[in-house]
């Protein structure tokens, strides 16, 4: 058994995963990024948070009305948390233990796959211990600057990323999905040639 682990991040062209003053989707979103929300979740898996995460998304399925919020209430969830005592969420599950070596665990006895979307702090660690198998992006055509917030990237690992499908979604936003690997070293005769004299 090999179960494959999804991170998925909304972000701006800066790279920021939410703005402050900003709404939903940077205000970008449309009846192309809606659907492929729905198909996503749609999807026989196990949703993985933070324990932030999981409470902003709890209470967004109560308060807004998207057309994929009832499958995320469906879904199983797990959330790690060593504060949470109750999830308060239907079929959620909380774990008490370190996420890089319970998410190991579960991906060497189970099948289904796995998905994380947000819970920046989880993910930049799975990221670091090579458990994330593809690394869904939407990039939403906003640049966040001084108000944007919660970077996945930023102070994390180095990683190359093998790029395995490219779409744009409403003609504005870019869905990249990557097989992130983890940097190595650089291969020899890579990057800008130096002149030969002569």
């Amino acid at each position: 058994m090999s179960a494959t682990f999804t991170v998925d991040y909304f972000c701006s062209l800066d790279g920021y995963g939410m703005a402050q003053g900003w709404p939903g989707y940077w205000g970008k979103e449309g009846p192309e990024v809606r659907q492929d929300r729905v198909q996503t979740f749609a999807q026989d898996q196990v949703l993985v948070f933070g324990a932030t995460t999981f409470r902003q998304f709890r209470e967004f399925v109560g308060k807004f009305d998207e057309p994929y919020f009832d499958s995320l209430t469906e879904l199983p969830k797990l959330v790690f948390s060593s504060t949470l005592q109750e999830p308060g969420w239907h079929n959620s599950t909380i774990l008490n233990e370190d996420a890089v070596t319970a998410v190991e665990r579960l991906k060497r006895t189970t099948d289904v796959p796995m998905r994380s979307h947000g819970s920046v702090s989880l993910n930049r660690a799975l990221l670091a211990a090579g458990l994330v198998d593809r690394l869904e992006i939407l990039m939403f055509p906003a640049v966040s600057g001084r108000a944007g917030r919660a970077a996945l990237f930023r102070d994390g690992a180095e990683f190359d990323l093998e790029l395995v499908e490219s779409t744009v979604l409403d003609g504005r936003t870019h869905k990249l999905v990557y097989i992130p690997h983890l940097h190595g070293e650089i291969p020899a005769g890579a990057g800008p040639r130096l002149r030969t004299a002569g």
